[in-house]
């Protein structure tokens, strides 16, 4: 286990109290006891706002729950998971030095309205700052065999970013991603939360899935006719418009590092829905020009070091950049004055030279503005929000994406003996279909991650997961 220094020193890098950052620490290590387990990592699949942040995106809002969709109801069982937790109890004692006490969980099975089977448990941990007596902080967990899933599962790996995490990594079979945003929209309309409406307008905001609209779309109008509610509409969430307003600190204040103003948010809704409903696709916006040499740096949190210094201060400065927010930059010039600049913020880069520049637009007078990282001395999230002139290129570009996992019945990976005649011919042929435009693919290994492409008008599509449909010897 690590020490309570480095989750204070992360707190800090983060922005975050330290009781949230351990708490993340602990769901990395939950989650690597669910995946080693031959059972669950085959039946449980990971949702919400925590896969966001621990598989897909590590600029985004520090989640407290572990939400799953079990597609083995009989294993929402009180019996079940207290003997599977007391497995994965014992493997993170051993392994990490985590403590789950058995007599701090506790598993809620009930019957939804729908007479679906879910439950909620809570999990007490002691972890690395956590008390020797007294309550124990607890983790939660929503389970649910009462979901629809639309698309094929697929296997991320999960973002862990302390010293102990296991030299294999940890992956999780989670949602792909056009449904984790379809059930978001949904979960917005039906719920009508501060934190949906900050999740869907900051993966909105990310950008890279909006050619996926049409897929996401069709994930929404599946699973609002599951749950027999209305699709959603911006016109049906004006009347929570103060609510949500009013629970906007309540709700966020803790899991992030700055609380952006709601106004910038629910101004965003119009232009999401939009499209949506794909009546008008955003203008896409191009990045500040690329320098001869230079090069477009998107490394993963925490990973960012400038030789012989700690630099908190990058991952500050992302999330203001994810947000839409200006920073405060303490900045030490060539004749070595130290200032105040108001920033915002688009590109880290490595030039020909080797030195690393924040590509930046100086808010009084909206001229770009680079500065090299050696010389920033501090940064604070400023309540300023600003519409980018540029693409934003401050998140990391995500973990590798593992290739699709079939969902279990509908889909299965084959177990396929290889003939003579295949292996003198260069080997199988793995046939895939793109999940947003129906292209079919060839592949030589049962990987269905798919590049951009053409669909078969010629128009682009951004379709990454192919859904297996066969095998050519």
């Amino acid at each position: 286990m690590i020490d309570r220094a480095e989750i204070l020193r992360l707190a800090n890098e983060f922005g975050l109290e330290a009781r949230i950052v351990e708490k993340d620490y602990v769901l990395g290590w939950v989650l690597a006891g669910i995946s080693r387990d031959p059972v669950m990592s085959e039946t449980w699949v990971f949702k919400g706002g925590t896969c966001l942040k621990k598989c897909f995106f590590e600029t985004y809002r520090f989640s407290e729950d572990l939400d799953f969709t079990v597609t083995d109801a009989a294993q929402l069982d009180a019996g079940f998971l207290e003997t599977k937790f007391q497995e994965i109890s014992d493997w993170l004692y051993e392994t990490a030095g985590l403590e789950l006490p058995a007599d701090q969980r506790r598993f809620d099975v009930y019957d939804n309205r729908r007479g679906g089977r879910c439950c909620e448990a809570r999990i007490g941990y002691r972890g690395p700052i956590a008390p020797r007596g007294g309550d124990l902080p607890r983790i939660k967990l929503d389970l649910t065999a009462d979901e629809l899933l639309v698309l094929p599962t697929v296997i991320r790996p999960v973002s862990h970013v302390y010293s102990d995490a296991p030299a294999e990594g940890i992956t999780a079979r989670c949602y792909a991603f056009e449904e984790l945003f379809g059930e978001k929209i949904r979960a917005l309309g039906e719920r009508s939360r501060p934190r949906d409406l900050y999740d869907v307008i900051n993966l909105f905001r990310h950008g890279d899935f909006r050619e996926a609209g049409n897929a996401i779309r069709d994930v929404v109008q599946r699973k609002c006719t599951f749950k027999n509610v209305p699709f959603p509409s911006f016109a049906a969430l004006a009347v929570f418009r103060d609510e949500l307003f009013a629970e906007w600190g309540n709700m966020l204040g803790h899991q992030l590092p700055a609380l952006p103003p709601a106004e910038s948010f629910w101004e965003a809704l119009p232009e999401f829905f939009n499209w949506l409903l794909g009546t008008r696709m955003p203008a896409v916006i191009a990045p500040y020009p690329l320098a001869a040499g230079d090069q477009v740096l998107r490394m993963p949190a925490g990973a960012f070091r400038m030789p012989g210094q700690s630099t908190p201060f990058i991952e500050v400065i992302r999330f203001a950049a994810a947000n839409h927010l200006c920073v405060d930059l303490d900045y030490m010039d060539e004749q070595g004055r130290l200032g105040t600049r108001t920033i915002e913020p688009y590109s880290l880069r490595r030039t020909q030279e080797g030195n690393i520049l924040l590509h930046a637009v100086r808010s009084q007078d909206q001229q770009h503005r680079s500065y090299r990282v050696d010389r920033i001395r501090g940064a604070r999230v400023t309540q300023r929000t600003f519409t980018p002139r540029y693409a934003v290129e401050l998140m990391p570009s995500g973990p590798l994406t593992i290739a699709p996992a079939a969902p279990r019945v509908t889909y299965s990976q084959p177990t396929i003996r290889t003939s003579r005649t295949a292996r003198a011919s260069g080997g199988l042929t793995y046939l895939f279909r793109c999940s947003v435009c129906n292209k079919r693919f060839e592949r030589k290994s049962y990987d269905g991650t798919l590049r951009p492409h053409k669909n078969r008008d010629g128009g682009d599509c951004y379709g990454r997961y192919g859904v297996y449909e066969g095998t050519k010897y």
